[in-house]
Formats: C-alpha cells, structure tokens, sequence
C-alpha cells in the first residue's frame, strides 16, 4: 500500500491510476472483505463497505473510517529509507502513510479479513468508509456521510483517526493513555489582502501594501483568541490525577475541577499544550511585488486557523478583523469548517472503545482528548451523536513528528496490536 503513491495533492499530476491500483490491491490482499462486504463508491475516491449484520440495530452501526491518501514528499528530504518503497526492517513498515493513514486503515481490513476467516457475523451493521482525498479536504468522505445520512441512517458509533497510543502524555503521568478525540477543532484558511501605490523602490510611501500585511500578521500574536478550557480537557485532567501520585495528582485534580484555569495554565505553556484551549493562527504563505526594486501595488498572506471548541467560523472572521484594524486589509474567507460538538464519554459507545483498548492494551488508561488537527470524521459530527478520532497504534514523541514529515514508520507489533483493537470493538457489539 505503501508503494503506490497516493497523493491527493499531485493528482493532476500523477492521475488516477494509483488510487485505483490502491482499490484494486484491497481485494486482492483481502478477499474475504470483498466478497462477503458490499462496496459502493462515491465519487473517484470515495469507498463504503457494508458488512450486514445479525439484526437491524435501531440504536444504529459502527462505522470505521481512514483514507489511503496521503500527503507529497519533498524530494530534497533525508528519509532514511525512500518513502514509497514501503520498506520492511528491523521489526518496522517504513514510508510515507505508514501512520497517516494507511497503517490505521490496514489494521481495520485485517480485523475484518480475520474475522471473517472465522465464520463471524457482527451482531449490528458495521461500515467501512475509506476515503481518497482527506489530505486535501476533498469531498469523498462528506458524499458518504451525506449518503447515509439521507437514507436515514445514524450511526451508533463513528471512528476515525485522531489520538494514539502514548507514553507519559504529561508531565508526572504514569503509563501508557489510549488518547481518543471526543472533538475537533475547526479549520479556517483566510487571504489577507492590501492594495497600495506601486513605483519605483526609491521613493517609497509611508505605507506599501507589504507593510500593511506585515502589521495585520504582528497583529494576530498568539495571544488574538482567548483561552478556554471546554468539558473533554477536564475530564482528561481528572483521568490523569489517577494516573499520577502525590503533589501531582492533587494538581492535576485542582486544574480538572477549575477550567478557567486550566486555560490560563495551558496557554502560558505555549506550544501543542496551549492549542488545545485556544484558536492558533499561523501565516503559511506569502505574495506579492514583481521585481526587487518595484513597489508591489498589492501583497497577501495566507493565514490556517484551528479555531477552538466554543468558538465558530463566523465569530473568529469577526475577531480577526478587529485585531487587524484596518480597513484597507481584506479578509477573505478560502475555506472554514466550524468545530465539531463534544461526543459524550459517559456512554456505551466510549464503553466500547475502552474495553477494546483494554483488549489491546491492557493496562493502558482509556483518556478524552481535543484533537487540533481535522478529520473526515467532521462530515459525520453534524447528524450523528458519537464521533471519536482514535488510531489504535503506538506513537513515541517522534513517530507523531514524523506524520507530514521525514522518516514516517510504524512498528510491525502495533500493528498487531491495532488488529486486536478492532477485533475486539467489532466481536463485542451488542
């Protein structure tokens, strides 16, 4: 899977043909799958299988999801190994999309291949939706959603990627934590764009257009939004007072019962910590001017916001232009998605992902987390109730580096490990 290149961002490029070698290659590798499941496809890219289940469950089915898309490499990179060669060693799979998100969709394929193999029926439903253009907010995973959600079916339970597997996640925290996302963070890509008088570099005017975007993108500092800490960052402090002893757990327990400042501690830690409890702004690209010497009559930033839960599309457009203040800088929205509600923890569907954890992992403390990157999944979050975001691999500190990065790997034992996950969740359904 690995070796076949399947950049969504290059499909121009690269055309169709290794997405379609990608489906081609899962009924190969997995005929069980492809024979007892039904398959649609939903747009060029989009795959839904259905695996029927002993009885209609009127609480819903589980739907699993992942994409076989995966981000470009940039050639002048040093990985270690070349990242579409898919090579095997040392007891790891290396290559690009080994974690994001080939490694989580294969072990959800080899669970339903090996159950099968055992003459299995779930007991409700269960769904597989693959998508092809999830690196590139593409539209296949929403045409599934939009498909089932206009046959009237809800899901009881929605996983896709998110957290992993970890060690120590914070400071004094004992033993490994199964981080599951109970929420995303929304997306927000703005231009920021001035206009000004062009001419020669000589004599330049008190303000240019480059000037201008240079004070608006001063003015965004990490401090533009404030800091709140909603229900799923507390209940992760109150699982990790468990996790931890003496002064420690007593801390953690001060900050789960006491949000307000639990923000103020997270955001002054800055970094990942502090993204959890505010809407990040970082400025991705820049343009303007023609020559070194000519005055650009116009400039641009582009400016990625991941807006906070609380917050919305609308309601950080506004803030934005109000820290900017200034009315010759437009701010124009590209694309925004807002963020997703908090599915609860209190629930069967948590239950089940926690004993499948269990099964996998045992010992390993099932925590609730604010995931800050986007998934497919946001297209479920707005009919269906329970919406997770949960890879059931281990991830060291630099094997999450190295997803969008160099040296991406996963260890051929979490993989085992991930297969275990699901068999578990899905022989378990009630």
């Amino acid at each position: 899977m690995i070796r076949l290149p399947t950049v969504s961002a290059e499909l121009e490029r690269r055309g169709m043909q290794p997405f379609d070698d990608f489906v081609a290659l899962i009924a190969e590798l997995y005929p069980r799958t492809h024979e007892q499941l039904t398959l649609e496809r939903h747009t060029d890219l989009g795959l839904l299988f259905r695996w029927k289940g002993r009885r209609e469950a009127p609480d819903g089915p589980l739907v699993l999801m992942a994409h076989y898309d995966v981000v470009p490499v940039d050639e002048s990179d040093p990985w270690t190994y070349p990242p579409f060669e898919g090579r095997i060693a040392d007891g790891w799979v290396h290559g690009r999309g080994a974690l994001d998100d080939k490694g989580p969709l294969i072990v959800i394929l080899e669970a339903v291949e090996n159950l099968l193999a055992a003459g299995f029926t779930p007991a409700r439903d269960v769904y597989l939706s693959f998508g092809g253009n999830e690196e590139t907010f593409g539209d296949a995973a929403a045409t599934i959603a939009a498909a089932l959600r206009d046959r009237g079916i809800v899901p009881w339970l929605v996983l896709d990627e998110g957290g992993a597997v970890v060690e120590a996640p914070l400071p004094f925290v004992r033993g490994q934590s199964a981080m599951v996302g109970v929420a995303e963070k929304g997306v927000l890509t703005v231009r920021l764009e001035a206009r000004g008088e062009g001419g020669h570099a000589s004599a330049p005017p008190s303000f240019t257009a480059a000037r201008r975007i240079g004070r608006a993108l001063d003015r965004l500092a990490p401090g533009t939004f404030r800091a709140r800490s909603p229900r799923a960052i507390s209940a992760m402090l109150a699982r990790f007072a468990g996790m931890s002893r003496g002064p420690a757990r007593a801390l953690y327990r001060m900050l789960a019962a006491a949000p307000f400042l639990s923000a103020r501690v997270f955001a002054a830690l800055g970094g990942e910590t502090a993204a959890f409890v505010r809407t990040t702004v970082a400025p991705t690209m820049l343009g303007g001017g023609t020559a070194a010497n000519v005055l650009p009559s116009q400039a641009q930033a582009t400016v990625n916001l991941r807006i906070a839960i609380g917050e919305t599309v609308e309601t950080t457009v506004r803030r934005l232009r109000r820290r900017i203040a200034d009315a010759r800088v437009s701010v124009i929205v590209i694309e925004g998605d807002d963020p997703s509600p908090e599915s609860a923890v209190g629930t069967d569907a948590f239950a089940a992902i926690e004993t499948a954890v269990s099964a996998a992992y045992p010992g390993a403390a099932t925590v609730p987390y604010i995931m800050m990157q986007a998934s497919d999944s946001r297209h479920f979050h707005r009919f269906a109730p329970a919406v997770y975001r949960f890879a059931p691999l281990e991830m060291s500190v630099a094997q999450r580096a190295s997803i969008h990065g160099v040296d991406e790997r996963v260890e051929i034992t979490s993989l085992e490990r991930g297969e275990r996950f699901h068999r578990a969740l899905i022989g378990e359904l009630q």
